[in-house]
């Protein structure tokens, strides 16, 4: 999935980070910066398979990185394989402050290795099928969909994994475990394919920009989803439309809206 790194990318530029690399399996890798030329390319290596891994050049050029984004375009259809969670527990493992998402999300869950991976440094950003698949492999009996459970579900995962949460969705919910906040602002025209993928490089972004500051991951958290929302709504009304927003066109609302909220 190649446009999903490279959304994550653009909003991380849009967002205000000067310099963004974009990691990707070294065969799609062109097509990735074609995409987003502004990123500095890092190849990622590959089995005879196509399966990615981390070599200590990967890791080297990495520890580079003030944050990290996980996930957007691994491919749902590799998560279910045990390599691919090593390879996302592999970058996780070298400390850096990380959002996890989409298929990162997936591999976590499929890797049945939540025991061996420190998540205290990362801001998961699950929707509510991903939310489904981790609670169930921490056992938590929670209804991600439900209105009344969504900031209990997802201060309980939160606290089971002892990071952040975003329980995307209508009201995206925000959560440390202790602490929940609720989204209040967005629009229906945000349910189109890479919003997603938008947010997790917006979040990241933000990360590395705040790293020297008093900002929390969770309040850090709150301000990206706030932007992300404000950035859909505003979306709608110049537009006049309910429907038909491009994802790319999303990111690119967001330098005005965080200059506003500023």
């Amino acid at each position: 999935m190649i446009g999903a790194p490279a959304l994550s990318a653009r909003a991380a530029f849009r967002s205000g980070c000067g310099l963004v690399r974009l990691a990707m399996p070294r065969p799609v890798l062109i097509s990735g910066l074609q995409l987003e030329p502004s990123a500095t390319g890092i190849g990622i290596e590959v089995d005879e398979l196509g399966n990615p891994f981390a070599t200590d050049a990967l890791q080297s050029r990495v520890r580079e990185s003030d944050a990290l984004v996980l996930g957007p375009g691994l491919g749902a259809e590799r998560t279910r394989e045990h390599h691919i969670a090593r390879f996302v527990e592999s970058c996780i493992g070298l400390g850096l402050p990380a959002v996890v998402d989409a298929d990162g999300l997936n591999a976590l869950a499929s890797g049945g290795s939540f025991s061996n991976v420190d998540l205290s440094r990362c801001i998961l950003t699950p929707h509510p099928g991903e939310y489904a698949r981790l609670a169930k492999a921490r056992g938590i009996p929670a209804d991600p969909t439900s209105h009344d459970e969504r900031p209990a579900a997802a201060a309980a995962l939160a606290r089971s994994l002892r990071c952040v949460i975003v329980l995307k969705g209508a009201h995206t919910v925000v959560s440390d475990g202790e602490r929940h906040w609720i989204c209040n602002h967005g629009h229906a025209c945000m349910a189109t394919a890479g919003t997603g993928d938008v947010l997790a490089g917006l979040i990241g972004s933000l990360i590395a920009q705040l790293r020297n500051s008093d900002a929390s991951l969770y309040e850090i958290a709150k301000l990206g989803v706030q932007a992300h929302a404000l950035a859909g709504e505003r979306w709608a009304q110049q537009s006049g439309t309910q429907a038909g927003m491009l994802a790319r066109e999303l990111a690119d609302l967001l330098p005005a809206v965080l200059e506003e909220m500023r």
